[in-house]
């Protein structure tokens, strides 16, 4: 599992006014090459351990025509010598102890697991999903999409098969969950999904799991629709209640924006002092730092050697504090 880039769980921990949100969340980051190619803080069945890692490649980067940015994710299910291989990308790791499905399981575990301490009210994202074109159970095929906060290790499914694994439902903090219709959606649909709680711990972590194919487990190998595929881009963890250390009328009483390689920002109406704008790129690197001036609309040239693509930013003044994410193209 690659944790080297915790992204955008690194940007807003390190400046401590925003709630939590999902690393790499609009899958704009990649590592890995060929068939072995994943998205950085997430796993397809090439990094699984069993079976899962000979299996086929079920999860690609998809640059045509993204929700937003370069690129996003898009799982497909595949068959593959004797069995039906789920499309899939979790941010834990995917086990195949043998070609038995229902054996089959995801984990957060050890140094695999994401670090999250949000409650949030909902999961937000967009997909696409084409049903699966043959094969058993092809017509009623499903996309999934499961967010679950957790402390300690967890495993999905949580019961056991034939001990498995171990049974760490305790664990569970809350779930979120999206189970697409079972008919083709062609173009990008947001969908949103309530997180429900049932312990009042604040979470540890977040496991997040998806696949194009929410009815393969149950079914016999070498059985279940083949073709089955689901893009997903620009997840978001969603907080109806404002943070408690920024005055909400310092988070929305001026506008940010990018156009031709410009970050504006419009401090007409601001009066203080001491404002700072930190760009970072994906990596948490800071690849931008300028003083803002107040009571005028700062225009700010950003710097030639910015490849095209996603980008943060941060701005932290006496009174005023604000994030948010921009594209340069």
């Amino acid at each position: 599992m690659k944790k080297i880039y915790t992204t955008l769980l690194s940007f807003i921990s390190l400046f401590g006014f925003s709630q939590t949100q999902i690393a790499n969340a609009g899958f704009e980051n990649w590592e890995g090459s060929g068939n072995s190619a994943e998205p950085v803080s997430w796993n397809s069945n090439k990094t699984g351990t069993g079976l899962a890692s000979s299996g086929p490649q079920t999860c690609f980067q998809e640059t045509t025509n993204p929700h937003s940015g370069t690129s996003c994710v898009r799982v497909e299910t595949i068959y593959y010598i004797l069995a039906v291989v789920n499309g899939n990308v979790t941010s834990g790791v995917v086990n195949a102890p043998n070609t038995d499905k229902l054996k089959g399981y995801l984990s957060a575990s050890g140094a695999d697991k994401i670090s999250f301490t949000g409650r949030p009210d909902s999961l937000v994202g967009w997909y696409k999903y084409t049903q699966a074109t043959s094969g058993t159970g092809a017509a009623a095929e499903q996309a999934k999409v499961r967010a679950i906060l957790h402390s300690g290790d967890y495993f999905d499914p949580e019961t056991p098969y034939q001990s498995n694994h171990a049974d760490l439902s305790a664990n569970k903090i809350g779930d979120a969950l999206f189970v697409s219709a079972a008919s083709n959606q062609t173009t990008w649909k947001r969908f949103t999904v309530p997180f429900n709680y049932t312990s009042t711990a604040t979470p540890a972590y977040i496991m997040i799991n998806i696949t194009s194919s929410n009815n393969q487990n149950t079914v016999a190998p070498g059985s279940g629709g083949t073709g089955s595929k689901l893009w997903i881009d620009d997840l978001e963890a969603i907080y109806n209640t404002p943070p408690t250390s920024v005055k909400e009328n310092n988070i929305s009483n001026f506008n940010v924006y990018a156009f031709e390689r410009t970050m504006y920002v419009d401090f007409s109406t601001k009066t203080e002092d001491n404002s700072t704008l930190t760009i970072l790129d994906l990596t948490g690197k800071v690849v931008l730092t300028k003083f803002i001036e107040k009571n005028k609309v700062n225009a700010i040239a950003l710097p030639s050697t910015l490849t095209n693509g996603l980008y943060l930013y941060q701005i932290n003044g006496t009174n005023t504090q604000k994030t948010g994410k921009f594209i340069v193209d």
